[in-house]
Formats: structure tokens, sequence, C-alpha cells
């Protein structure tokens, strides 16, 4: 069993999590999402959902099947999947009781000291009023070539510097893989899942392997530079599979799932 004391949590989930491979919006996962994120807030937990999926809803909702090269149609694709993605997120939440707020975040917004404490400053009055702030990269204005500043470039970078802005105790990303593996579970059977890690070198990133579906941006590279932004910052993350997103009540109840990525003490 893990010890694991978090007041306030930040949980990052990906397209993978929310989405079904086509494109459609999984709503049973979405539900479960909302479900246990609202259990959360009731226990007195202050919580931050960092959600991607907008660019794969908007794939479903045109009937796209692979994600655009161009700036303009993956711009236009995140527009209609934003509105679709906080429709859905807006109906089952209510269902629990629980209010929510959209936080859509550039990096230049987090680079200028007056802009970024208004960030600040929003996430502490919605986390005071027990609303959970729902965030998500701004990819109708952030890309890589307009201004490489502009753009985070993955949602599991963004997850990692809002839980370090915030001072969250906890970042839980939840993907669809189990955790991190001592060598690529897909294509190795005898992979095995290393539980805690300590510390992130360039041994850690040769193991990892690369992008991850077709329809999102991250892989297990992004994963691991976000948990190296955590540990570097004195933080806590964990990584475990979103397939059931009622597992974070798990993870917090000290189970062992996933990769605990902690700083020896």
């Amino acid at each position: 069993m893990r010890h694991i004391e978090a007041q306030r949590i930040v949980v990052k989930v990906g397209t993978s999590t929310l989405t079904h491979l086509n494109g459609k919006l999984n709503l049973q996962a979405i539900d479960q999402l909302c479900y246990s994120l609202s259990g959360l807030v009731n226990e007195g937990k202050e919580v931050v959902l960092v959600s991607s999926g907008a660019i794969g809803v908007g794939l479903g909702q045109l009937g796209m099947s692979e994600r655009p090269s161009t700036i303009p149609e993956q711009q236009a694709l995140a527009a209609v999947g934003q509105t679709q993605l906080m429709t859905v997120y807006q109906q089952r939440f209510s269902v629990y009781g629980q209010r929510i707020g959209q936080i859509l975040l550039t990096h230049d917004v987090m680079d200028y000291p007056t802009s970024r404490q208004n960030v600040l400053n929003t996430f502490e009055t919605l986390l005071k009023l027990k609303i959970i702030p729902i965030v998500n990269e701004n990819d109708t204005v952030a890309v890589d070539e307009l201004d490489h500043h502009t753009k985070f470039g993955d949602n599991d970078q963004l997850s990692a510097l809002v839980a370090i802005s915030i001072d969250a105790d906890l970042l839980i990303m939840l993907s669809d893989i189990n955790g991190f593996y001592d060598k690529n579970p897909r294509k190795f059977d005898d992979a095995k899942l290393l539980y805690t890690i300590n510390e992130i070198n360039d041994e850690t990133f040769d193991k990892a392997g690369g992008r991850g579906t077709k329809l999102g941006t991250g892989g297990m590279t992004t994963k691991l530079k976000a948990a190296k932004r955590m540990l570097n910052a004195n933080k806590t993350m964990i990584l475990a599979n979103g397939e059931n997103p009622s597992v974070i009540f798990k993870i917090l109840n000290g189970e062992q799932l996933g990769t605990l990525f902690i700083n020896k003490e």
C-alpha cells in the first residue's frame, strides 16, 4: 500500500480516455470521471481537471478519420470539439451536483507575470468556491508556427505546469497504459511495470516509446517530461490507466496502481 496525502489534486485525462478510436465520445468513461471528481470535491478535496480531446472530438463530429496536417484545420477541429466536450462535461457534472468552469491557456499567458497572476487568482477563486476548473490548451490560437512561446505542445506538459503553478499535492495522469514499463509493453510480452520511479534520466527516456493514439498528440516521452518537471519541483505524479476513471479512488486509497513518480525522502 502507498500512503499519499493529497488535498489539492490535478487530474489529467488524455484523448484515448475520453474518446473511442472513431472519435466518438466515450460517455461511460466521461461519466465515471465526472462521478469520481465530484466525489473528491464532496470529500473536501480541491480538484482541477486538465482535459485533452478537443481535436479528437472535432474529428468525430465532422466524420474525419485522421488528424489533418494543416494548422487552420486543426484549429477549426479544436473549436468544434471544445464546444462539444464542455457541453458533455456540463451535462454529466450537473448530474452529480458539481459546478465547473473553463480555463483555456497558452504559454505566453503563463510566462507574463501579470496574466499569470490573474490566471492563478482565477484558479484559487474557483477552488475556494468548490468549482472544478477544466483546463485545456487554447488550440485555436496556440500554434508552433506562429510563436514557439505560445504553445505548450501537449497537455501532459500543461498539466505539470498547472500542478506546479497552483502548488498541487498530486498530479494523476490517466492514459491508455497501466504505467511506465522497463520496455514497450506493446512490443515485448516480458515488459515489467515499474511501480515507483525516483529519478528520470537518459536511460529512462530510452525506455519510452513514441507517439500515442492517432487522435492525440501524447506518448510516453511527453509523460516522462511532465514527470521530470514534477520531480524537479519536488512534486508527486502518478501515471495510471484511465479506462475506468474511478481508479482515482483506488489510487488515493493507497492501492499500488500505475507508476508513482516521487523524489526520495
